[in-house]
């Protein structure tokens, strides 16, 4: 069997193996069987998910497994990912699941799981489970079947939640904010947080129709919003993505800033206050060398880590730090919650605006991004690339190229079936040269 979890739960193309209700079916059978034995008492799950068409059948697939092994499910509807982790902890669940695939289009859909206390899973986790639902598990006798309802109030839960973590003297009044929530999972808790608090909400990707999530909006689409922020004379852009999980930040000028600038000025504005555990940041391997630079200069640690939130998080629990996130948005403030958050990031953006009396343009740009490049080439099942000795010739000499002045990273997505071929290089032009020579090589061995 294939291996199931990736670098963020289970993942694929809709009514294609792995994400097929029959397997998701096996899936929150496996998953039921492993909580309800490794604790005592009452077990209860708590299901969100995003606005894809196919959440319908994958939640009525999982609530039919979970149920089968005895688990009570408890049903939130759509809700972003963060709002599992806060419900699971905060409800006192054994588990909690949410059915999104993200950032990824809507023919996608994805599993992930938390645990008890707020937190995915582990990687040892994951391998018991998966070897679980490959063994598969004998079902509870009639009288041991578990029960299922909805539950109404969870994303207002969600919503004082993320509010209280926004200062309580102060007020986004004045503010006009552009909110893009990709037609997903935050499109009506944001736009009420952000109201509430007082803002002049203008928002944009709030019309879910189960097939248009992240299409040509949201955090890996920003253009639209970037023209909503210059057309309504807006102070910032706020990007979502379909499970809202990460932000990306656009300034009243319309310029895109990604996770790394946002980074820098948190990092810089808490070890300032001494807020900053250990002084240090979590980042991963594809946050910029300009990130390391600046931080270096304000007396700050940066710490990499694999790419992937749940590492940047096992890191934090690990080392006792408070602050991570990754380049494409994801923003981990370990204080508030227990994964990337991006209404709650973005939330923190606007009190620093207020607070320091700047423009969002002012707050973007803390330091110079050393130029990067960034390549993705598909490949279909079965095949190793990375593993021909053409690509590991050709990676060997773009790392001699780039060496003592830049960075070359290869690496296979965790969520799709992509290599990754990223580099840095003060000299854009030996960059370019460098990934293409990458990119030609890994193209000509998947076409074998």
């Amino acid at each position: 069997m294939t291996k199931l979890f990736g670098t963020d739960g289970i993942r694929g193309e809709a009514n294609i193996y792995p994400m097929t209700a029959e397997n998701a079916l096996r899936i929150g059978a496996a998953v039921g069987r492993y909580f309800s034995s490794s604790r005592a008492g009452a077990h209860r799950v708590v299901i969100g998910k995003d606005t894809r068409l196919s959440g319908y059948m994958f939640e009525n697939a999982l609530t039919a497994g979970l149920t089968s092994s005895g688990m009570n499910v408890l049903l939130l509807g759509p809700v972003p990912t963060p709002a599992v982790g806060l419900l699971t902890r905060s409800m006192r669940a054994d588990l909690g699941v949410m059915i999104s695939a993200s950032h990824n289009p809507a023919k996608d859909n994805g599993i992930k799981f938390f645990g008890p206390d707020g937190f995915k899973l582990s990687d040892e986790v994951e391998a018991e489970i998966e070897a679980l639902i490959a063994e598969g598990v004998a079902l509870n006798p009639a009288d041991k079947i578990g029960r299922a309802k909805r539950i109404d109030d969870g994303r207002f839960r969600y919503v004082e939640r993320v509010k209280s973590s926004f200062p309580r003297q102060m007020s986004l009044a004045g503010l006009k904010v552009v909110i893009d929530c990709a037609n997903g999972a935050a499109h009506r808790v944001a736009p009420e947080t952000l109201w509430e608090l007082g803002a002049d909400v203008v928002e944009i990707g709030v019309k879910p129709n189960g097939s248009n999530i992240n299409d040509d909006c949201g955090s890996t689409h920003p253009e639209q919003a970037a023209a909503a922020v210059l057309s309504h004379g807006a102070d910032v852009g706020i990007c979502l993505d379909g499970d809202a999980d990460r932000v990306i930040l656009i300034d009243e000028s319309g310029k895109v800033g990604d996770g790394d600038q946002f980074m820098a000025l948190m990092a810089s504005r808490w070890a300032a206050e001494e807020r900053l555990a250990n002084n240090a940041l979590v980042a991963t391997v594809m946050s910029n060398l300009g990130l390391e630079r600046f931080l270096q200069g304000q007396g700050v640690r940066l710490e990499r880590t694999a790419v992937g939130d749940r590492y940047v998080v096992q890191r934090m629990r690990e080392g006792g730090f408070n602050l991570g996130g990754e380049q494409s948005g994801h923003i981990v403030m370990m204080d508030h919650a227990t994964t990337g958050d991006g209404l709650m990031a973005g939330l923190q953006f606007l009190a620093e605006m207020i607070r320091s009396g700047k423009k969002s343009s002012e707050l973007l740009q803390n330091f110079e991004m050393v130029p990067q490049l960034l390549e993705n080439v598909r490949f279909a099942a079965g095949q190793t690339p990375l593993e021909d000795a053409q690509v590991l010739a050709a990676i060997a000499q773009a790392e001699a190229d780039l060496a003592g002045k830049g960075r070359l990273l290869i690496r296979k997505s965790g969520t799709e079936p992509l290599v990754r071929v990223m580099a840095e290089h003060e000299d854009a032009v030996l960059m370019s040269r460098a990934v293409g020579s990458v990119v030609e090589a890994v193209t000509a061995a998947v076409r074998v």
